[in-house]
């Protein structure tokens, strides 16, 4: 799994020209998944680790500008957007490769819960977008701070 974390003012996904998700302060989370994650692999616990990861990251500013607070600390919202071209392998040729991209059937199957995870850990405050559409995000990247988080880095050796 690969997130991509973007602190945004505002977020919002547009499917066939019409506003699907938005959000206002907090994150918007780009989320792939790759060949090697299991059926299972959202009820593991690297994949808990990470949702934990987003919510308690400190990268939201405090009273005197310090990055100290998290997402729950901040009441922001979650924007969780499919985005299977995380895995894009661009090492030969020009066109990349999205063969360690978890196929569509699994993927979307994964998405889907890892979205009703986040919404059972952050009520009321989570929005995504529509799996394997067309969408149109928009974002103004506060910061602007982006984070990538890779499971692999979360995997015990």
């Amino acid at each position: 799994m690969r997130l991509v974390l973007q602190r945004v003012s505002r977020a919002l996904v547009d499917v066939a020209d019409g506003e699907v998700a938005a959000v206002g302060p907090g994150l918007l989370a780009l989320v792939g998944f790759g060949r090697d994650d299991g059926p299972d692999f959202v009820d593991g616990p690297v994949s808990r680790m990470l949702l934990e990861k987003v919510l308690d990251l400190r990268i939201f500013p405090d009273a005197a500008g310090k990055l100290n607070l998290s997402l729950r600390e901040t009441d922001g919202e979650l924007l969780l957007v499919s985005q299977f071209t995380l895995y894009a392998a661009c090492r030969k040729g020009r066109r990349p490769s999205f063969s360690d991209a978890a196929a569509p059937e699994a993927a979307a199957i994964l998405y889907e819960r890892f979205v009703e995870l986040a919404r059972r850990a952050l009520p009321g405050k989570v929005a995504s977008g529509v799996f394997g559409a067309d969408m149109d995000v928009s974002l103004v990247n506060r910061g602007p701070v982006t984070i990538v988080l890779d499971s692999r880095d979360f995997t015990a050796s």
